[in-house]
């Protein structure tokens, strides 16, 4: 099919002025909107040359500097509009003769003097390199933004594409998904390679709830590369039913989802779900079976730990009274025009009402932050509308008291949110001193307030301290977050711990090590690879080993070492538990460093704590993004997708993830390896 638009303004506009519209208002007569300038480089179909010193981006209107070279132009399509060099190159060199050139656009011209009745026009075909770039760039718009294959089908966007390009062919919701597909099939293969250099992965599952009501699995895998770099990427997206889940279904669908890019069960090193009642209904099968460790999203259990502290019941209708007036000024217009009337004229215009949802703590921090900062304004409005006292009941002092105390303590757990959104603290290492922390502060906040807000911070604690097995020592050491934060250089001196439990601590990491080097050495490992440095410093531990014995032959049986200190401690100390020892004592970084990038630069130092490391860190303190995990309202990402089809929901959300970040994974590698080049 193909779409003709609807020519209103040039109907109005003289022939002159209609003809420089149509052919994008340049004066020279020639077209920027349909035509490319015929030159040898395939970049001047995006530019427009201003004289011999400039030219103009067809995009964005930009103009820049040009000397006799594309490079500079190639650049700013890559960088500004992210038209790569694949796209470019598939616009191949037109070799149409001037003569032909001048020959279509006069054809064009015919075609579009049609009559003003119907203000339709036809103009020369779209060349055959054009029409792939623009049936890429629609591909890429649908699963980069999230858009239905029935897009095409819309009018608004046909007229759109109609007027950019006439004779351009929208394709068919049949013929994109082909095409989806293909591009599916080609990220997969990638994205397999690249997992299979993983050394560990954690999987994440997210349930979510699509408009018709269907459930979803989104299935992620999580882990740090060769080169430091935290990875998230989306495995598979399928529907699935909760109660089957519930029921231990979760790890047949898990092993499936692995087999499909080549991975084995021993490839997981755990499992984070998004929510308690997964977590419950899974652990113990996943562990049984495929010796998968559980864990539980922060964003969820803290959700949970809060909701708990406030259902004191002088809370509850503290809150249920505030919703009442926030609900009354959304569906009252002369009590909202009143409100706003007040806020202009003391400049405060800005301030608006927030009602909260149930589901997300955070809005009812905000709900009450903004009753607070209205208060007098409302207050005001009651009292001048006679129906609005009898329409809503207004906050009793002691309520509105209740308010005020409760928000600190509620903003304490909220600046703990934007820590863990942070890049550097998005591991699960970073979740028990914050945690931690959050007991500590609210703890110190209650000592002055009432009994109420005492309540709600004791039942808080309480609930944080037994979801996150604070008090259990035994759990302490086991949960995958405590041994992370001791992985992780700005915390290792695990200051929330007990001088006992750290010792202890220590004592369970050096098992863990000689475990995992039992039988090799840490340059022997799958994944650590020493770099050349490390090996003209010092070779292999092995070296280093043999080498260390040959001293100590040749030395007497006693030194005088040995015999005023006795005998040395680091000569009978395998390597790796040296390598501990040395981490242990190493000087702590500044929190707000990135524990990864330090790992990359100290590997060489602690190659066998590194491997460690890699595992540990991996492990995200939320199953899906913190930012969404964290947010105050539904993400751009949960509103969209609800209302994909189910026929290619996975393709798309797949490539959404995966396409920009394999191909930033592909472009950082080249770009290193160049440099080492």
């Amino acid at each position: 099919m193909v779409f003709n638009t609807y020519n209103m303004a040039a109907a109005n506009l003289g022939p002159s002025s209609r003809r420089k519209r149509e052919k994008g208002g340049s004066q020279d007569g020639t077209s920027t909107a349909l035509y490319v300038d015929r030159r040898k480089s395939k970049v001047w179909n995006y530019y427009t040359k201003l004289g011999d010193a400039y030219v103009e981006c067809n995009v964005c209107k930009k103009q820049l500097s040009f000397h006799n070279s594309t490079t500079t132009m190639r650049e700013h399509l890559v960088r500004k509009h992210s038209i790569r060099d694949t796209l470019l190159s598939q616009l191949k060199d037109d070799q149409t003769s001037e003569s032909d050139y001048v020959a279509q656009e006069n054809a064009a011209k015919r075609s579009r003097q049609t009559t003003p009745e119907s203000s339709l026009y036809h103009a020369a075909s779209c060349s055959e390199p054009r029409t792939d770039v623009i049936l890429e760039l629609v591909l890429e718009m649908i699963f980069r933004d999230l858009h239905p294959l029935s897009v095409v089908k819309d009018k608004g966007f046909g007229l759109l594409i109609g007027y950019l390009e006439p004779n351009f062919t929208l394709p068919s919701p049949v013929q994109l998904s082909s095409m989806l597909w293909h591009r599916y099939n080609v990220v997969k293969q990638h994205l397999e390679r690249y997992l299979q250099t993983a050394q560990a992965i954690v999987v994440c599952v997210e349930f979510w709830v699509s408009q018709l009501n269907q459930t979803y699995l989104t299935v992620t895998a999580n882990f740090i590369d060769g080169e430091w770099r935290r990875a998230r990427c989306v495995m598979e997206t399928q529907q699935a039913h909760e109660d089957k889940v519930e029921e231990g279904d979760l790890g047949e669908k898990l092993s499936a989802v692995l087999s499909e890019f080549g991975l084995s069960s021993k490839s997981v090193f755990c499992v984070m779900h998004d929510s308690p009642q997964s977590t419950a209904a899974n652990s113990q099968q996943l562990k049984n079976v495929y010796g998968w460790s559980s864990l539980c999203c922060a964003a969820r259990t803290l959700h949970l730990c809060i909701k708990s502290g406030l259902e004191v019941e002088q809370v509850q209708e503290a809150l249920s009274t505030a919703r009442g007036i926030v609900r009354y000024f959304q569906q009252d217009a002369k009590a909202t025009c009143s409100l706003n009337s007040k806020l202009e004229a003391i400049n405060k215009t800005k301030l608006k009402l927030v009602m909260d949802v149930g589901s997300r703590w955070i809005t009812t921090i905000e709900m009450c932050e903004s009753l607070l900062d209205l208060k007098w304004a409302i207050m005001s409005v009651l009292e001048e509308h006679p129906k609005g006292t009898a329409a809503v009941q207004n906050l009793a002092d002691h309520q509105w008291k209740l308010l005020q105390d409760l928000v600190p303590v509620m903003r304490t757990i909220k600046i703990a949110t934007s820590f863990l959104r942070e890049e550097q603290n998005a591991s699960v290492s970073s979740l028990m001193p914050c945690i931690h922390g959050i007991v500590a502060a609210i703890g110190q906040q209650s000592e002055e307030s009432g009994a109420v807000i005492k309540t709600v911070v004791g039942n808080i604690r309480s609930e944080l301290t037994q979801r996150w097995g604070l008090s259990e020592d035994e759990k302490v050491l086991e949960s995958p977050a405590v041994i992370a934060s001791f992985l992780d250089p700005r915390f290792k001196e695990m200051r929330f711990l007990s001088p006992s439990l750290r010792s202890e601590l220590h004592k369970r990491v050096k098992n863990m090590l000689s475990q995992v080097f039992n039988h090799q050495s840490p340059s022997a490992t799958q994944f650590w690879m020493p770099n050349l440095d490390y090996k003209a410093e010092g070779g292999d531990a092995g070296s280093q080993l043999s080498a260390h014995k040959d001293r100590c032959s040749s030395t007497p049986s006693q030194s005088m070492y040995d015999i005023l200190l006795g005998k040395d401690p680091t000569e009978s100390m395998p390597e790796i538990h040296q390598q501990l020892e040395n981490y242990i004592v190493e000087p702590l970084c500044k929190r707000s460093t990135n524990p990864l990038d330090w790992w990359k630069n100290n590997e060489h130092r602690f190659p066998a704590v590194a491997q460690l490391s890699r595992q540990y860190l991996a492990v995200p303190a939320t199953a899906v993004l913190p930012d969404q995990a964290f947010a105050a309202g539904e993400s751009t990402l949960e509103h969209r997708r609800a209302v994909l089809a189910p026929e290619n929901l996975d393709q798309i959300l797949f490539l959404h993830q995966n396409f920009d970040f394999l191909e930033s994974m592909r472009n950082s590698s080249e770009t290193r390896n160049r440099t080492v080049h």
